[in-house]
């Protein structure tokens, strides 16, 4: 998936589409799993509850 398709424009405003990683920060965009968000970059996970 292109980085592009983590952004909608809305008017003027971009507007992410995907969770940014916490320990990373704004730019590195989280993975999205069945049961958990994760981050490429550190490791950072997330995981989802039922």
């Amino acid at each position: 998936m292109a980085k592009r398709d983590h952004y909608i424009v809305e008017g003027d405003k971009l507007v992410r589409n995907r969770k940014t990683c916490p320990k990373c920060g704004p730019g590195v965009f989280m993975a999205e799993h069945k049961d958990r968000t994760s981050c490429g970059s550190c490791g950072y996970t997330e995981f989802k509850t039922k």
